[in-house]
């Protein structure tokens, strides 16, 4: 049964950063697509940033774009994501996402999920 937890969420103020990590666990990922999505309250899930296998290609929402960098490590199952500059505007759940064959910006494209890391900024 393949596991996704992310982990490194928490309260900040603007233009702080955060690390999140997402350990996967049950197979290994080397082969996959890892992507970010993130929920606020009312809102749709949104694409937030993917990497492919071997570490590339990197892919960004225009939102994140010069402030996360998506990264991963297949020897250890873990994707992580560096959020810098935070803005109140990325206040949401932060979900990691696994597809077992190719590249989406849509949840459609990802077959397992988190169950979220809250990050709070505020203002």
């Amino acid at each position: 049964q393949v596991q996704l937890v992310e982990s490194g969420g928490g309260l900040v103020h603007t233009g702080d950063s955060l690390s999140l990590s997402c350990v996967v666990s049950g197979r290994t990922i080397s082969s996959w697509t890892m992507g970010w999505f993130r929920q606020a309250p009312g809102k749709e899930r949104e694409f937030v940033a993917s990497i492919g296998w071997s570490g590339s290609p990197t892919n960004y929402a225009d939102s994140g774009k010069g402030r996360f960098t998506i990264s991963r490590e297949n020897a250890r199952t873990t994707v992580y994501l560096q959020m810098n500059s935070l803005k109140p505007e990325d206040t949401a759940v932060y979900y990691c996402a696994a597809a077992r064959a190719g590249w989406s910006n849509s949840v459609y494209g990802y077959n397992y999920w988190g169950q979220g890391t809250q990050v709070t900024v505020s203002s």
